[in-house]
């Protein structure tokens, strides 16, 4: 029997990647400062919107890992994979609109570093829709073609989880990190997905 398919091995990793990006936004700054009954408002909303999203980001890692370390047959990767894309693309999106809801924070260019968050976070759910459909088109009959598609997409979300989070760093810069921090919700946002135990 063969082992672990690398192309699934990569995907995982490349996958454990995007899921960072949305636990960075959930909060886990510095906890000093940012006293603004105003900020810590609007702070309260964008963790409150994100805490369950991240959940479902992390949630859907853990999946597409737990498929990869099964050795599943190609239709239940394919399936699993599917799944997962979905409810990433879900979770940016509803990620966005909170983030839209919120309204601009009260510091320095907020309204500009909303709305170029919001528009990455829509980007992303494109993205993710998108890797989604290319999942369903791939050939499960075929073993070799079907871990070449998988390639294709590992090497996409690869990418993607190395940009597209700028806009949102530039976010929760300075005030808006401290007082996200000092938000429960966002103190207990989920752990990324990669510290659950591995076997030997």
């Amino acid at each position: 029997m063969e082992g672990t398919n690398p192309v699934n091995k990569k995907l995982t990793a490349a996958l454990s990647g995007g899921a960072v990006l949305v636990l960075a936004l959930s909060g886990c700054a510095g906890s000093s400062g940012a006293n603004d009954d105003k900020l810590a408002s609007w702070a309260r909303q964008i963790c409150d919107g994100v805490q369950p999203q991240a959940k479902k980001i992390s949630d859907a890692s853990t999946a597409i890992q737990k498929e990869t370390s099964d050795n599943s047959p190609p239709e239940q990767v394919q399936k699993t994979d599917a799944q997962a894309f979905q409810d990433m693309s879900d979770a940016y999106k509803a990620i966005a609109t909170a983030v839209d809801r919120a309204g601009a924070p009260d510091v320095d260019k907020g309204a500009t570093k909303q709305k170029n968050a919001v528009k990455e976070l829509n980007d992303l759910s494109a993205a993710y829709a998108d890797l989604k459909k290319q999942v369903d088109k791939l050939d499960t009959k075929d073993q070799a073609k079907f871990a070449d598609g998988l390639k294709g997409i590992a090497t996409q979300l690869d990418k993607l989880s190395k940009t597209g989070n700028d806009a949102l760093k530039q976010l929760e810069e300075g005030d808006v990190g401290k007082a996200m921090a000092k938000q429960e919700s966002c103190k207990s946002a989920p752990a990324s997905a990669s510290t659950s135990k591995e076997a030997g």
